[in-house]
C-alpha cells in the first residue's frame, strides 16, 4: 500500500511536468552553446518558452485535479531554479554583466533556503510562493529568453535589462526576507496542501 500510494504521489501529471523541465535543461545548453547562425538560437529560446509554459500550467493543474504532494513542493521549484541558473551562466558567457545578476539569485536562493530549513525545523512552511516572487521569475525569464533569441543585442541594452532584473531580484529578495523575520507571517504546518514555488 505504501509503495502504490509513493507511486501515485510521485508519477502525477504536474510532477511528469517538472521533471520534462529538467529533461530540457540539457538540451537547451547543448543548443545554445553550439548555436552557429540565428535559427540555433530561435531554436533555444524555444525550448525554454515551452520550460515555462510547463511552469504555468503545472501548478494550476495540482490544485484543478487535487494532484498536490511534498514531492511536488519540492520538485517544481527545483526545475524553475535550475532551469534559471542555467539560462543565466550559459548567457554570462556572452554577457558577463549578467554575472552580477548570478550573484544575486545564488544570494537570495541560499537566504530563502537557509530560513526554509529553520522554520521547517519548527514544523512549518510559508503559504506558497510570494507574488514578487513569482513576478520576479516572469520577468527574468522573459527578459533573458530576449536575450537568448537576440545575441548580438546591444551592450546598452544588455545593461538596461540586467537593470530592471536587479531591481525585480532585490525587490523580491527584500520581500522574504521581511517575510521571514516577521512575527506577523502565517505559515503552514508541513502536512497542510498548499503548493507550489516561485
Amino acid at each position: 500500500m505504501l509503495i502504490k500510494n509513493w507511486k501515485k504521489d510521485v508519477f502525477t501529471v504536474p510532477n511528469v511536468l517538472s521533471l520534462f523541465r529538467l529533461a530540457l535543461i540539457p538540451l537547451y545548453v547543448s543548443i545554445y552553446l553550439n548555436a552557429k547562425d540565428s535559427m540555433d538560437y530561435y531554436i533555444a529560446a524555444i525550448i525554454l518558452a515551452v520550460s515555462c509554459l510547463t511552469d504555468m500550467i503545472d501548478g494550476q493543474i495540482a490544485r484543478r485535479f487535487n494532484m498536490i504532494s511534498a514531492f511536488g513542493k519540492f520538485l517544481d521549484p527545483l526545475a524553475d531554479k535550475l532551469t534559471q541558473f542555467t539560462l543565466m551562466i550559459c548567457l554570462c558567457i556572452k554577457h558577463h554583466i549578467l554575472i552580477a545578476l548570478v550573484i544575486l539569485v545564488f544570494c537570495k536562493e541560499v537566504f530563502q533556503l537557509i530560513a526554509a530549513y529553520i522554520h521547517y525545523r519548527k514544523g512549518q512552511m510559508l503559504n506558497g510562493a510570494q507574488i514578487s516572487g513569482k513576478i520576479c521569475t516572469t520577468v527574468l525569464f522573459v527578459s533573458l529568453i530576449i536575450l537568448v533569441m537576440l545575441p548580438d543585442i546591444s551592450k546598452t541594452a544588455v545593461n538596461w535589462i540586467a537593470a530592471v532584473d536587479a531591481v525585480f531580484l532585490l525587490i523580491a529578495f527584500a520581500d522574504y526576507i521581511r517575510l521571514f523575520c516577521s512575527k506577523k507571517t502565517k505559515y503552514l504546518t508541513i502536512n497542510d496542501d498548499k503548493e507550489d514555488g516561485e
